[in-house]
């Protein structure tokens, strides 16, 4: 039985649907969900998709954090489920305190699109073990608020506890402290990053298909957990 990853949808998500149709190609069951919600409705899985959500008034997942499906993400993540963050996903994550630090303006005050090269740091996670340490990747970025800072102490346990996941390559894109793309949690089972993987998955809509491997770590993780 293929395992069922859902997809939440806030209001002000754009990439919902391409995470749903990434979930579909990768071999999972897509599942949509809705922030009103605080049913997960038995997904083996978790993807917070990017956009704006709430129109990141406020701060950008400040609102969100606060949806009454995050509080059934928070208790599923305790438990060991899979959780993605992506872009708007991630600033969730670390305003739900599900990740440390936070998000901020690009340090160039201006919207950035491109497709990033990325360096696989650690493979050690449900959503990298598909990768190789080290991998060099391209996935699409886009923001306007994907600075990622924390203090020094954070960022010094974030290196030395493996959980930096992803380092921008070439020239860093929007002043992230120690060009960090992606962080996961102590567990390894939360994972954010500001690049969106759901947009690299299929060969006529991207550079390369290098977004497959998060899906597919997580579904070989969910099939050996089920034995």
């Amino acid at each position: 039985m293929s395992p069922k990853i859902g997809v939440v949808t806030f209001p002000g998500s754009l990439d919902d649907v391409d995470a749903l149709r990434a979930v579909r190609l990768s071999g999972a069951e897509p599942v949509a969900l809705w922030h009103g919600s605080d049913s997960l409705d038995g997904v083996d899985a978790i993807i917070l998709p990017g956009g704006f959500s709430y129109g990141d008034y406020l701060r950008c997942g400040a609102i969100s954090r606060f949806a009454p499906i995050m509080t059934s993400v928070v208790e599923a993540a305790g438990r060991g489920v899979p959780v993605l963050g992506i872009c708007n996903g991630f600033q969730i994550l670390c305003e739900a305190h599900l990740l440390p630090g936070a998000l901020i303006g690009n340090d160039s005050r201006t919207f950035v699109c491109r497709d990033q090269r990325l360096r696989v740091e650690t493979n050690d996670t449900t959503w990298t073990s598909a990768f190789t340490r080290g991998q060099e990747i391209t996935i699409v970025l886009k923001n306007g608020e994907g600075h990622y800072v924390a203090d020094e102490q954070t960022l010094d346990r974030l290196e030395a506890e493996d959980r930096v996941v992803f380092r921008y390559l070439d020239r860093n894109p929007n002043g992230s402290y120690r060009d960090i793309a992606g962080i996961c949690n102590e567990r390894g089972n939360v994972v954010g990053l500001m690049p969106h993987p759901e947009h690299n998955v299929d060969p006529l809509t991207g550079p390369s298909t290098d977004g497959l491997a998060f899906f597919t770590s997580a579904i070989q993780h969910l099939h050996a957990l089920a034995g």
